[in-house]
């Protein structure tokens, strides 16, 4: 496959599921390891770790012109390489140092513009000086508490929160639904909100412990949101089919008791490209591949924290 004439936008998967970018763009031109090149304007898609937003060919006969061209764009840069390491480690060792410090959870995020590029071949590299996200080839990092939270299930909303731009506040209501055993009911009472988990299964002693959780042994898909009543944020890591998820969503979006929603979508077998669709499609919402998912989607619709 050849480069797409201009203009053309550069697609990078998100690690072990190029399959699934592939199929979501339906119309990609080229390859470059995990970049995808696919003709047309950037388009909203979920499984994409960082989206190049009008990438640019520039021929360089040497690392120094592939610097100079790329200083003269703006100052920071971030290579992807998929091959001609070495050349890739020289051109960045040309470039600003870009500091790629994991963030204390509760910081925002990075405001300076990151580019990203990569050598097509050792003539000519790809280069954008917008992208997607603000991270280092889209992959949040973060410094990570590894004695309070139960599980690593934490990360997920960690980085939902910051790419959001805002979390729970001290006095609002959250539910978490598929909380056992308890790693985003941790981080949601961190934040000084109050906590309704539900699960059939337990929460870690120490999770349910803290003060400002309330623990239901219940199913998810059994609640009443009229029973439960207005919840300042509804999140759900809940095992289960995307359809099934999207029917509890519904049930408590039509009921309108819940302002903010961040949910997993967990894919058991193949993906369900069609129910991705239809979170996808609700107006001011999110659907994007965390950089701490596995096989599965974030969905967000942040209506005012």
């Amino acid at each position: 496959m050849s480069t797409p004439p201009f203009p053309f936008t550069a697609y990078l998967a998100a690690a072990g599921f190029e399959a699934d970018l592939r199929a979501e763009l339906g119309d990609v031109a080229a390859e470059h390891g995990r970049l995808m090149l696919a003709p047309g304007p950037a388009r909203p898609v979920a499984w994409a770790q960082n989206i190049w937003v009008e990438p640019i060919r520039i021929a360089a006969g040497s690392i120094g012109e592939a610097a100079k061209a790329l200083r003269a764009i703006q100052r920071n840069w971030w290579p992807y390489e998929f091959h001609l390491h070495r050349r890739t480690a020289l051109l960045a060792d040309k470039l600003p140092k870009v500091s790629a410090k994991p963030l204390v959870f509760g910081q925002p995020m990075p405001t300076a513009p990151l580019g990203s590029f990569a050598w097509l071949d050792e003539n000519t590299v790809l280069a954008a000086a917008r992208c997607s996200s603000p991270f280092p080839n889209g992959e949040a990092a973060f410094v990570e508490d590894r004695q309070a939270p139960p599980n690593r299930a934490y990360l997920k909303l960690w980085e939902a929160l910051t790419l959001a731009g805002t979390m729970p506040k001290p006095g609002q209501r959250c539910l978490d639904l598929g909380a056992s055993p308890g790693g985003w009911t941790w981080v949601l009472a961190g934040t000084g909100a109050e906590v309704i988990s539900v699960d059939k299964a337990p929460l870690a002693p120490a999770i349910a412990a803290l003060p400002t959780v309330d623990y239901r042994q219940a199913s998810a898909f059994g609640l009443d949101p009229n029973a439960v009543g207005a919840v300042d944020w509804l999140c759900s890591d809940v095992i289960c089919y995307p359809e099934r998820l999207w029917r509890l969503v519904e049930r408590w979006r039509q009921s309108g008791l819940a302002r903010n929603f961040i949910c997993t979508l967990k894919f058991q077998g193949e993906t369900d490209f069609v129910t991705a669709r239809l979170f996808a499609a609700v107006p001011g919402s999110r659907l994007l591949h965390l950089s701490h998912n596995k096989h599965e989607l974030t969905w967000m619709l942040i209506g005012g924290g």
